[in-house]
C-alpha cells in the first residue's frame, strides 16, 4: 500500500468517525484503488460462475462501511482491514444463500506454501468462514491476523500497526493460524 500513513486519509477517517458524512465522500476517491485491489483479490478466489462483479463487491462494502459513521478509525490500515472484513462477510452471505439453494457436501479449502487460500466454490468460502470463526473463538487476535493479512492484503508491519502488536508477533500468529487452519480444513 502506498502512502500507508497518509495524513490526509487519516484526517478524513477521523472526521468521518466523528459523524462528518462529507468526509466519507472525500475519502472514497482516495481509497478506491486499494478497495478495488482487495475486492479483485477476493473475486479471483471465487468460482468462474460467481455472479458478483468486483465493482459490485466494492459498492456493497461501501454501503456497509457508510453505515459505520461512529467507527473510531485508527488509520488507513484499520480502514482497509474493516473493508476487507466487510467484503468477506458479503461473500459469505452470498455463499450461504447459494448453499441454501443447493444440496451437496462441503468442499475442502487448501492453503499453499505461500499461505494463499484457494477458494473455488461457495461451499469452500463457508468452510473457511466457519474455520476462521472457530479460530476467533480460540484466539481472536490470530483470526484478525489472518483476515488482515490474507484478505486485506496488509503486510506484517501494517497488521502489527492495526492490532498494536509487534511484526514478530504477527509472524508467529500467522504461522500458528496457517497450521491450525490447514488442520481444521483437512477435517472438512
Amino acid at each position: 500500500m502506498s502512502n500507508f500513513d497518509s495524513p490526509q486519509i487519516t484526517q478524513l477517517l477521523v472526521e468521518w468517525g466523528s459523524g462528518n458524512q462529507s468526509a466519507l465522500e472525500d475519502l472514497i476517491p482516495m481509497v478506491y484503488d486499494e478497495l478495488h485491489r482487495i475486492a479483485k483479490r477476493y473475486m479471483r478466489q471465487q468460482s468462474a460462475g460467481h455472479t458478483f462483479q468486483t465493482t459490485e463487491l466494492i459498492h456493497e462494502a461501501y454501503l456497509k462501511l457508510a453505515k459505520q459513521s461512529d467507527q473510531n478509525w485508527q488509520n488507513r490500515a484499520h480502514f482497509f482491514g474493516v473493508a476487507a472484513q466487510a467484503m468477506r462477510h458479503i461473500l459469505v452471505d452470498y455463499a450461504r444463500s447459494k448453499q441454501s439453494q443447493k444440496r451437496g457436501g462441503w468442499q475442502k479449502v487448501t492453503l499453499d506454501e505461500q499461505a494463499a487460500i484457494s477458494i473455488q466454490r461457495s461451499e469452500e468460502m463457508l468452510s473457511l468462514d466457519e474455520a476462521l470463526t472457530r479460530l476467533g473463538d480460540l484466539d481472536e487476535r490470530k483470526a484478525k491476523v489472518v483476515e488482515l493479512k490474507y484478505f486485506g492484503g496488509l503486510t506484517n508491519e501494517e497488521v502489527a500497526e492495526v492490532l498494536k502488536i509487534s511484526p514478530e508477533t504477527v509472524k508467529r500468529d500467522w504461522k500458528f493460524s496457517r497450521t491450525w487452519l490447514l488442520r481444521e480444513l483437512s477435517n472438512v
